[in-house]
């Protein structure tokens, strides 16, 4: 629970946008070991004798769904940025139909079984039942995670092979072996569950989902920043699951409402009031020409009242810095004194 608290904290600090696949996938289920930890406290330690001993079993099971499965979606929800192509399509797909599949096969007839277990009439049968379908369900489980770190050791080590980058390559290393130690834990969980220690097996339980959770949380996040560093403009999940660049052909509106619609633009609007502006800021405004010194200048005086429109928007009469350039730039424009060009013939003196 410890674990639990800790994380929690950490990801309210770190998360500045609270939407997303992975923080809520990793919010619910670090949430969730909290009530899975205090049932099987309250249980075991007989706090809930009578009728509130259904109270821990509620718990429990309320708090199990989330940390087991909510432990397979926080990985999933980070596959896509080392998965790209059709390939990478169809192992998403299949993923996420393996969880969804094993949540319902897995989690409800334990569930069941679990609740009649500590009924009142003959729970004999439930009992036996439970026992055989919490180690088909623990190795339904194990499997389940062993395929999403496997996937994620198997691609991370293709990118480490074809990278140049130091910080890249360590990123990789790190990932392949955090799912390694992973990998180990399920395996002593599995073996403590087939050794049929029961009040082990479930107190460990919580203790070894709180520190993947809090490995997964130190590691998965370092993905973004590779994601940043692929090309831009490319297809793939990389490029495009940071939330700054968007789906190659996907229009999105630039300077809130009213704006133009820009392809693969980024919108810029949080930080520069386009609304002052005169002119469009997304884009170089102006065409310098090779051959005539005047346009280039000209473009020049434009490109300088757009950088500092954009950049002193705090200012409050944004017009005057283009008047102020207009006026420098006519000054700096005409000579100081004035000179009469004469022709020789040969040229201009």
């Amino acid at each position: 629970m410890y674990n639990a608290v800790e994380l929690i904290a950490m990801i309210s600090l770190t998360f500045t946008r609270h939407r997303g696949l992975y923080y809520w996938s990793l919010l619910i289920s670090s949430i969730g070991i909290i009530p899975y930890s205090l049932g099987f406290f309250l249980k075991f330690d007989n706090q809930a004798p009578g009728e509130l001993r259904w109270l821990p079993v509620v718990m429990l099971t309320v708090g199990w769904y989330p940390m087991i499965t909510g432990q397979s979606l926080v990985l999933w929800s980070r596959l896509h940025l080392l998965v790209s192509g059709e390939r990478g399509e169809r192992i998403l797909r299949w993923t996420k139909y393996m969880i969804i599949f094993n949540a319902i096969a897995l989690h409800i007839p334990t569930t069941v079984l679990t609740f009649g277990s500590n009924g009142y009439g003959n729970t004999d049968t439930f009992v036996t039942g439970y026992n055989v379908m919490e180690k088909i369900q623990m190795v339904g489980f194990f499997c389940q995670e062993i395929i999403l770190s496997s996937i994620y050791i198997a691609e991370t080590i293709k990118i480490t092979k074809t990278s140049l980058q130091p910080s890249a390559k360590r990123t990789m290393n790190q990932l392949i072996i955090i799912n390694v130690v992973i990998i180990i834990m399920d395996l002593g969980l599995l073996g403590i569950e087939c050794a049929s220690l029961y009040i082990l097996e479930t107190t460990v339980k919580g203790v070894i989902y709180s520190i993947k959770l809090k490995l997964e949380f130190a590691i998965l996040g370092k993905l973004v920043g590779f994601a940043i560093g692929q090309r831009p403009g490319t297809a793939d999940g990389r490029a495009t699951s940071i939330g700054f660049v968007g789906e190659p052909g996907e229009k999105r509106k630039i300077g809130g409402r009213g704006g133009s619609d820009q392809i693969n633009d980024i919108d810029i609007s949080d930080f520069v009031n386009l609304n002052r502006a005169s002119t469009n800021h997304t884009h170089p405004s102006g065409s310098l020409s090779q051959d005539d010194s005047s346009k280039r200048k000209a473009s020049r005086i434009s490109n300088m009242a757009d950088y500092n429109l954009a950049r002193f928007q705090h200012v409050e009469d944004v017009s005057s810095l283009a008047e102020t350039v207009s006026v420098g730039s006519s000054r700096a424009a005409s000579p100081c004194d004035t000179r009469k060009r004469t022709g020789t013939g040969e040229g201009e003196v």
